[in-house]
C-alpha cells in the first residue's frame, strides 16, 4: 500500500512537470484529475466505512465437540459506493485457554446489499467458544487509503462435552429416604405407599401383600409387590479449581467435564438419583443440583458450561465442605489435584459408606505416582482423553 502511494506521488509530480513545459490544456487537466481524485477516494470510501454494519449469524448456539459447523459472517452496506476489496479479520478461542485462532476473509462489498460469507470451525474441547470479527478492513479501488471498521463484534458458541462410557458397580445401601416420592420403574421394594405391580402368588409371598379382589375375580392368589424408592442419597463433587496453568489447561479441564458427566450417566442408567456439585463462577457460588434423570442431566450440560468466566476462578473444595455437612451414601471427588489435604478431609470428615476420587493428570506416569492416602478412598487416576480406558470397575 505504501508503494501504492509513492508511485501516485511520483505520477503526481511528473503531471506537474508535464503542464510546465507544454501549455497544453490537456496537462492542465489531467494535473486538476491526479490531484482530485485521491480526495475523491478518500471521500467515497469514508462515506462507505460509514454505512457498513456486520454481524454473525448461527443456526444454532450449542454444537458438539470434534464436529465441524458453520457460522455466517453478515455484512449489510447501505451505501451507494462498492468496495472491490474488503478483508474481514476472524478469531476464535475457547474460554478455558488463552490461544487465539486467526484467519482473514476476504471480500468485495456489494452496493445497497446485504451478503452472508460462511465459514467452518470446530472445537476439540468443551467450553464457551468465542467467535470475534476483530476489524474489517477495507480499501479504496486504487488501494491509496483503508479504513477499518466493524471491530471487536463477537458471538458466543457452546460446546457440548462427550459422555464416555464408564464401569462399575451401582450397590445397594441401607440408607433409603422412606418420604421419597420417586420409586424405581424397573425393581420392586417394600414401601407399601406405592404399588409396583401385581403378579401371582409364589411360595414365601407374605398374606399381607394379596389382593383380596383380584384374587376373587380371577380365581388365584395375585399379590402387589411395592415400589423401591431410589432417592438414595449420593454425591458427585465436580472441583473445576485450575491447578496449573499451562497448555493442558483446556484438556484437563475438558475431562474433568466430561468424567463428571459420564459418572452422572452412569448413575441415572443405574436409577441412582445423586446430587452434583460444582462452582457457578458467573454466580460466585457452590451450586448444588438434584439429577433425577436424563432431563435433569441435559440442564445441567449447559448451565456448568455456562458458568465459566474468562479468569476460570473457582474456590477451594474445603470452603464448601466447611460450610456443609455431607452425608452421602457415595461419596465421589473428581479434581485434577491429588493432595493429600484434600483426599485425607474427605476421609475423616464426608459421612460415605464409599469414596471415590477421580483425578485427572496428563499421562499414565502421572498417575501412577498418585498415593493412596486411605483405604476408605478408591482413587481412580483418569487420563486425559482416557476416560472409559481409567473409569472402569468403580463401586459406586
Amino acid at each position: 500500500m505504501l508503494l501504492t502511494k509513492i508511485l501516485f506521488a511520483v505520477l503526481i509530480i511528473i503531471c506537474a512537470v508535464f503542464y510546465i513545459l507544454y501549455v497544453w490544456d490537456f496537462a492542465l487537466v489531467l494535473l486538476v484529475v491526479m490531484l482530485v481524485l485521491p480526495i475523491i477516494l478518500f471521500a467515497t470510501t469514508y462515506i462507505t466505512s460509514r454505512c457498513i454494519k456486520a454481524d454473525f449469524a448461527l443456526k444454532d448456539n450449542t454444537v458438539s465437540k470434534n464436529t465441524t459447523f458453520p457460522v455466517q459472517l453478515c455484512v449489510e452496506n447501505t451505501s451507494i459506493f462498492s468496495i472491490g476489496k474488503a478483508e474481514a479479520r476472524i478469531e476464535y478461542y475457547n474460554v478455558f485457554n488463552n490461544s487465539i485462532s486467526t484467519f482473514d476473509i476476504f471480500m468485495p462489498i456489494q452496493p445497497s446489499n446485504s451478503q452472508r460469507m460462511t465459514f467452518q470451525i470446530s472445537s476439540q474441547y468443551c467450553g464457551i467458544l468465542i467467535v470475534r470479527l476483530a476489524h474489517i478492513t477495507i480499501y479504496d479501488p486504487l488501494r491509496l487509503f483503508k479504513f477499518r471498521i466493524c471491530r471487536n463484534i463477537q458471538t458466543e458458541i457452546t460446546v457440548l462435552p462427550e459422555f464416555h462410557e464408564v464401569t462399575g458397580e451401582v450397590t445397594e445401601y441401607d440408607r433409603v429416604d422412606d418420604e421419597s416420592e420417586v420409586y424405581s420403574e424397573h425393581k420392586p421394594g417394600d414401601d407399601p405407599s406405592e404399588v409396583f405391580g401385581l403378579r401371582e402368588y409364589i411360595d414365601g409371598d407374605k398374606l399381607n401383600r394379596i389382593h383380596w379382589k383380584l384374587t376373587s375375580k380371577k380365581n388365584k392368589f395375585i399379590v402387589k409387590d411395592y415400589s423401591l424408592p431410589v432417592d438414595v442419597p449420593s454425591t458427585v463433587f465436580l472441583d473445576l479449581k485450575c491447578y496449573e496453568d499451562s497448555d493442558s489447561t483446556l484438556a484437563v479441564f475438558d475431562t474433568l467435564i466430561d468424567t463428571a458427566l459420564s459418572v452422572s450417566q452412569f448413575l441415572i442408567n443405574n436409577e441412582r438419583m445423586h446430587n452434583l456439585i460444582y462452582y457457578n463462577g458467573k454466580k460466585n457460588c457452590f451450586v448444588q443440583r438434584c439429577i433425577k434423570d436424563a432431563s435433569d442431566l441435559s440442564d445441567l450440560v449447559g448451565e456448568i458450561i455456562t458458568s465459566f468466566n474468562d479468569n476460570l476462578f473457582c474456590r477451594k473444595p474445603e470452603e464448601f465442605f466447611a460450610d456443609n455437612d455431607l452425608s452421602a451414601s457415595s461419596f465421589t471427588f473428581i479434581s485434577s489435584t491429588s493432595d493429600n489435604n484434600i483426599l485425607s478431609f474427605i476421609c475423616d470428615e464426608i459421612d460415605a459408606d464409599f469414596r471415590n476420587a477421580m483425578i485427572v493428570v496428563k499421562t499414565n506416569a502421572e498417575g501412577e505416582r498418585i498415593k493412596v492416602v486411605d483405604e476408605k478412598m478408591t482413587v481412580v487416576p483418569v487420563v486425559v482423553g482416557g476416560i472409559s480406558a481409567s473409569v472402569k470397575d468403580i463401586v459406586i
